[in-house]
């Protein structure tokens, strides 16, 4: 069983937005409704008492007129007396009994105060009406000349149009909350704004940011530019250090080659020639892993194209590889992404897999919040403690993937697991369902 503060957690509003709003409107609300019980119960109820208190001082002196009549002829004139002085309608009917009670709506609230005011002033059997006379109440009380009738208008028993009160409270309450909300989502705006730059930003794209607001969100956004600036400013030396020391590099090892192809054919000189080509693959390992980061720009384009073009790719190279796609959104089949640099995360992916399995499967998945493609093999996989480990750079396990196929320095991996958090998503490791060996994931949010 959900707790009381989970339980409230879990209808509460998401967003800042409608928290914020929650917390405004609550407390209007609840001063709105006791502010109207209190008026309600207090003000109307005791103004509905003092006027039903006059009324019943009239009926008091109607019933004592009549009663000192020394017939009901005369009783009746009396009446006729009467009616103009107090602005009543009155009459008298035969009948000494009655059925004393007070018909009211249940919704008729002050209905209750006048009945319970006219039978405590009065004290007489009598029976009000104030549901068949939507302006008036009839009041029917016995005397020993009869029955006597009066028709009370409801207006001089409580206040008119008690309701307009209420209406004017709530429409000012009403106009100071839609007040509120304009200035709270002015408020609000630049929050939105840093969340929409940090995640933009996540996702590898760098867009236009100001901070603006209360102090303590600008102080939040200025913070935010600074950190962008100085990762920005780190990618960029990074990239341009492994480009450096790759290019530099190069010069040396094209002297290396030249000098041993003009040398006689020896073992010794075979095993130099084959240090320098191992060589040659890690500066261009370093060389992709320096471009991992991605400096394509983001554009529209189908991901399952681009599958079908990195499958194609494959099999040009001897690769056995099938592919799958699930299209949840054939409206809006194209995702905004580093089109060059996610194929590149494909292509290792599906050059590692076709490197330690014999069957190698490619699948896209596109639903409206997700992008996700999963590479996977027949192979020996990697045991789940160490799949942490073999994302990192230059990490090779090879006591778990066939030592004798390997090759590469450990990069292939961290570049796409670069790839896919310069698209602000991730790649997951872990155990293939269909061909059994190592499944690897890339999913990126829409």
């Amino acid at each position: 069983m959900l707790g009381i503060p989970k339980l409230i957690k879990r209808y509460l509003p998401k967003s800042l937005f409608g928290r914020a709003l929650m917390i405004l409107l609550v407390p209007i609300l609840a001063l709105q409704l006791v502010a109207s019980a209190l008026l309600i119960q207090r003000h109307y109820d005791a103004i509905t008492g003092q006027m039903a208190k006059a009324a019943a001082q009239e009926l008091n002196v109607t019933i004592a007129r009549v009663e000192e009549a020394a017939t009901a002829d005369e009783a009746r004139a009396t009446l006729e007396e009467l009616a103009p002085q107090f602005s009543l309608e009155m009459g008298l009917d035969e009948g000494t009994t009655i059925k004393s009670r007070v018909l009211r709506q249940f919704h008729d609230f002050t209905g209750g105060v006048i009945g319970e005011t006219m039978k405590k002033k009065v004290r007489r059997p009598m029976s009000l009406d104030l549901v068949n006379f939507s302006k008036y109440v009839d009041a029917r009380i016995v005397t020993n000349k009869g029955i006597v009738r009066v028709l009370i208008p409801r207006k001089r028993l409580n206040p008119s149009n008690p309701h307009q009160l209420l209406i004017w409270t709530t429409l000012a309450a009403l106009v100071l909350a839609v007040i509120a909300v304009l200035f709270l989502r002015d408020q609000i705006r630049p929050i939105n704004e840093l969340a929409k730059a940090a995640s933009a930003f996540g996702r590898g794209r760098s867009v236009e940011f100001r901070p603006s607001g209360a102090v303590e969100v600008r102080a939040a956004g200025a913070a935010f530019v600074n950190m962008r600036a100085r990762i920005e400013r780190q990618i960029e030396q990074r990239t341009r250090m492994l480009s450096g020391v790759s290019h530099d590099l190069r010069t040396p090892l094209t002297r290396m080659k030249l000098a041993l192809a003009m040398s006689e054919d020896t073992a010794e000189l075979q095993e130099i020639a084959s240090d320098v080509d191992e060589m040659e693959l890690m500066l261009e390992g370093f060389l992709d892993f320096a471009r991992g980061e991605g400096s394509d720009i983001p554009e529209p384009a189908d991901p399952v194209a681009l599958a079908e073009e990195v499958a194609a790719d494959a099999r040009r190279m001897g690769v056995e590889i099938a592919l799958y796609s699930q299209v949840e959104t054939p409206d809006d089949p194209e995702v905004e992404m580093r089109r060059q640099g996610l194929k590149r995360c494909l292509t290792n992916l599906v050059d590692n897999a076709a490197t330690y399995g014999g069957q190698v499967s490619l699948s896209t998945r596109l639903t409206r919040r997700m992008l996700e493609f999963a590479v996977e093999d027949d192979g020996p996989g990697i045991p789940p403690e160490r799949r942490d480990e073999v994302l990192r750079p230059f990490t090779r396990l090879d006591e778990s993937r066939n030592q004798n196929v390997a090759s590469g320095i450990g990069l292939g991996l961290s570049i796409s697991q670069d790839i896919a958090r310069a698209h602000g998503g991730s790649l997951v490791l872990d155990d293939s369902p269909r061909l059994g060996g190592l499944r690897a994931t890339v999913l990126l949010p829409r």
